[in-house]
């Protein structure tokens, strides 16, 4: 997705924020599924409004009871792991992201957890959910 694409869809996602914050509707969350697994990048954890990302070992995971579906954080991942909690793609992982949630560490701040190299290499993976830790991030995952 090219800059400009990214920068309207992130625009549409904010008015929708403000459409939620000012009427009632159905609560849904987003839900990260398995296109995350050894890749974590984590541009989506600094645009999080209520820090509701939770890090593993080696992915990302969303608390559905904190998040307020504004939707910001899905244009953000660059390897599209980021979808409604109603979405095909992402139903078989929305119990995961409520466990693992519950037992893994908040972040809130973009970090280099694998080379880009390393990620890049399982970007491009498909059916990665075998490859799931449940593992809490360690302290430091930075790998060079």
């Amino acid at each position: 997705m090219d800059l400009v694409s990214k920068q309207k869809k992130t625009l549409f996602y904010k008015k929708i924020k403000k459409d939620i914050l000012e009427k009632e509707y159905i609560q849904m969350t987003w839900t990260v599924n398995e296109n995350c697994i050894k890749c974590k990048y984590t541009d989506c954890v600094e645009v999080c409004p209520v820090d509701c990302f939770y890090e593993g070992e080696n992915m990302l995971v969303i608390n559905p009871d904190e998040c307020i579906d504004c939707g910001v954080c899905e244009p953000e991942c660059p390897t599209d792991a980021i979808f409604v909690d109603t979405d095909e793609r992402s139903k078989a992982m929305n119990e995961i992201n409520k466990e693992l949630s519950l037992e893994w560490p908040n972040i809130s701040k973009k970090k280099q957890c694998f080379s880009k190299k390393e990620q890049d290499k399982w970007a491009k993976v498909k059916d990665k959910k075998q490859y799931l830790s449940k593992k809490p991030a360690p302290p430091e995952v930075i790998k060079e």
